[in-house]
């Protein structure tokens, strides 16, 4: 009796290698905030600016309706007079829609317009004029974040604590990346979302870490692939739990022909 080979194998054992040589071109299929400048990165040494005219300011700039964090770190609690602060401890005040955040004993201070350092040094001053010493005051923006999506140990919005947050500050926030991220593939997208700039990172190349480029800013998108070979893993995955119920079908029905001809 003639045996005929198992043919629905054979197609899957194709259909894999097809997939596995086609993992190149699937790479980005479903890559977000794709651009046309994406087919550079591959030749990526360390960094690689798009758009470096879309750029923001080197500091943010207070503005109406952020959340201002205010500490005197002489520890007298007067900035917790009207709040329920415990002295010494960061106290919270919303800057107003005409620029203006009201304090404690002071009153009115215009910050909009001002850098952390810059409204941190009027607040100190004012405080100094009108009723401390040599007041120390430590001032921080709470509403400021960027976004991380993609292969990283988790994603989401995390805040920007000071003026000197890196990109590696907050991949370490995030926990790192996944297994499956290609760090050849990172990019932050920065400033006007209709024109924004685009910084590509080659993290696999430590001189990458020299860039000023890597300080982040205020609602920065950092994004990050995953590599090629897991692109077309979860493919094959994907196709094999199609395909193996069909194949067993078609296989039973090849053993019935070969035992009934």
């Amino acid at each position: 009796m003639r045996r005929i080979y198992p043919a629905g194998y054979s197609l899957l054992y194709l259909i894999t290698l097809l997939l596995i040589f086609s993992s190149c071109s699937t790479r980005y299929e479903h890559a977000l905030f794709k651009s046309e400048t994406d087919v550079l990165r591959d030749t990526i040494k360390t960094v690689f600016v798009v758009n470096s005219s879309a750029k923001s300011a080197d500091f943010y700039r207070i503005k109406a309706n952020d959340l201002l964090a205010v500490r005197n770190l002489q520890g007298i609690g007067f900035l917790s007079s009207e709040t329920s602060g415990e002295a010494g401890q960061p106290v919270r005040f919303e800057v107003q829609n005409d620029g203006n955040v009201v304090l404690p004993m002071l009153g009115p201070v215009m910050v909009a317009g001002l850098s952390r350092k810059e409204a941190a040094e009027k607040i100190q001053a004012a405080y100094k004029l009108t009723l401390l010493k040599d007041p120390i005051i430590e001032l921080s923006i709470v509403n400021l974040k960027v976004t991380l999506l993609g292969e990283f140990g988790s994603e989401g919005e995390f805040l920007l604590e000071d003026d000197e947050t890196t990109l590696i500050d907050i991949i370490g926030k995030a926990g790192g990346f996944s297994p499956i991220a290609d760090p050849k593939t990172l990019k932050i997208i920065r400033g006007d979302r209709s024109n924004p700039e685009i910084i590509y990172v080659n993290l696999q190349n430590i001189n990458s870490l020299a860039s000023p480029k890597l300080k982040l800013q205020n609602n920065d998108i950092v994004y990050i692939e995953p590599t090629g070979i897991s692109n077309a893993s979860q493919k094959i995955q994907s196709v094999s739990a199609i395909l193996q119920p069909v194949l067993l079908v078609v296989n039973f029905a090849l053993l019935i022909y070969n035992f009934t001809k």
